[in-house]
């Protein structure tokens, strides 16, 4: 669509919203298992926006059981978005986020945090493809000035404040072009989490690590955390095939306390894991602190369950994390994901995005990419996460080549479904499930 179609459609508003309870059982083969999680069926609690011409699609991530309560949760934000326009995202996402009774229930986290998260993604995805550009070409021509008018900075001034957010955004600005290019030209680096699932058997792990290199990936990611004889056995098989200096991740899900995290990362220590990802809780932020100290050289990355700005704002203070974490879509969105890119910026801690679950590979690419070339100008020593699973539930899936992101170019923010998907996999009533 040109810019002038866009002009002479005008402006428009939400007239329908529908979700839908989707699940995938992703739990038979034990694709996505963890020390925490050994039976996830990855989930979408799935929202669609219509404004008569276009449509926005959103969802949270979740692994199953308590997709239900995530849906309804969306469901309480439907009188925020009828009869609204996507004009203005950062009074719309703060109207959401600041209404007292809503808010009581978090506030600004958990399941009401997350269902703002799938309603602004959505708008994102409407006003994407109203203006025919994907999300991440869409923010990166914003001018500075619009793009911090998206963030909400209470909380945040102590360590963030606008002007600073003004000039981290306005030293980017002379080589957006130029970025814009390359990533069309490049993409931008991925690591893969494919071969490292806990419930995979040490062939199988074999074989994967021995693809993920032919694929040309230069991270992997292996989940820790269950026993430690295991770990050890499977750090080795890893190390083996792909050889000294390979950055080789780990990920513990939450499993420990702190000091459990500082013993078993020492004892894993002489295969040289590039980070340990989610050591302890995600809410203990000095926790993190003491673990970083402790297990340097070795570095600490989380973010994928931190629940907003705030505690991502104390880890960074604190310096607890040597790699940010983000999640498309735990956090209340695009909105206050930009807040966090800009904290990373402020702070100098690269983002290293989550995307192990259905539709954060397409979500996320779009936020690096964005930080890219307007925020962090930089992807030196930066990576998306990436997993091989489910993509072809999309309509437009992301795309791997040479353990790169292809460049999305489609617009919108890479979140519709296939009509066939959300019908079949819907729950409990979509047939892939009555014949379970």
């Amino acid at each position: 669509m040109t810019a002038e179609q866009v002009v002479a459609r005008g402006s428009s508003v939400i007239t329908a919203m529908e979700t839908h309870d989707i699940r995938f059982p992703t739990s038979r083969e034990l694709d996505g298992s963890d020390a925490m999680n050994p039976d996830p069926d990855y989930s979408a609690a799935y929202v669609v926006l219509r404004d008569g011409d276009d449509e926005g699609h959103g969802f949270a991530f979740t692994i199953g059981r308590g997709n239900d309560v995530q849906t309804a949760a969306i469901k309480a934000l439907e009188p925020y978005v009828l009869g609204k326009s996507v004009d203005d995202l950062g009074a719309l996402y703060r109207d959401m986020v600041g209404d007292s009774q809503l808010r009581w229930l978090g506030p600004e986290k958990g399941v009401m945090h997350m269902a703002i998260s799938a309603v602004v993604n959505a708008l994102w995805d409407l006003k994407a493809k109203r203006e025919g550009k994907p999300v991440w070409l869409l923010l990166s021509e914003m001018s500075p000035e619009e793009i911090v008018g998206l963030v909400d900075f209470r909380y945040l001034s102590d360590a963030l404040t606008r002007e600073e957010a003004l000039a981290i955004l306005r030293a980017a600005e002379p080589g957006r072009a130029e970025r814009i290019e390359r990533l069309k030209e490049s993409g931008y680096p991925a690591y893969t989490t494919s071969p490292g699932w806990l419930g995979y058997s040490d062939d199988k792990l074999r074989r994967l690590c021995k693809e993920a290199i032919q694929d040309g990936f230069t991270q992997i990611k292996l989940k820790v955390g269950a026993d430690l004889d295991d770990d050890v056995r499977r750090m080795r098989i890893a190390r083996e095939v792909c050889g000294p200096g390979f950055r080789i991740a780990v990920d513990a899900n939450q499993r420990w306390d702190v000091g459990a995290a500082v013993a078993w990362v020492k004892a894993l220590a002489e295969f040289d894991p590039w980070w340990v990802e989610e050591p302890t809780s995600p809410d203990d932020v000095l926790g993190h602190a003491t673990i970083a100290r402790e297990i340097a050289p070795v570095k600490v990355a989380t973010g994928e369950h931190v629940q907003n700005r705030v505690i991502f704002k104390q880890l960074l203070q604190a310096g607890a994390i040597s790699y940010l974490q983000l999640d498309a879509a735990r956090v209340a969105g695009v909105n206050e994901n930009i807040a966090i890119l800009l904290l990373a910026a402020k702070f100098g801690v690269p983002v290293c995005p989550h995307a192990g679950g259905v539709g954060l590979c397409e979500l996320v690419q779009h936020l690096s990419m964005f930080d890219y070339v307007a925020v962090s100008g930089s992807m030196d020593d930066r990576v998306i996460e990436y997993v091989d699973h489910l993509h072809e539930h999309f309509v437009t899936p992301v795309v791997i080549e040479n353990g790169a992101y292809r460049t999305p170019l489609a617009p919108g923010f890479s979140a519709t479904m296939h009509a066939e998907s959300i019908a079949d996999y819907s729950f409990p009533d979509g047939p892939v499930w009555r014949s379970a």
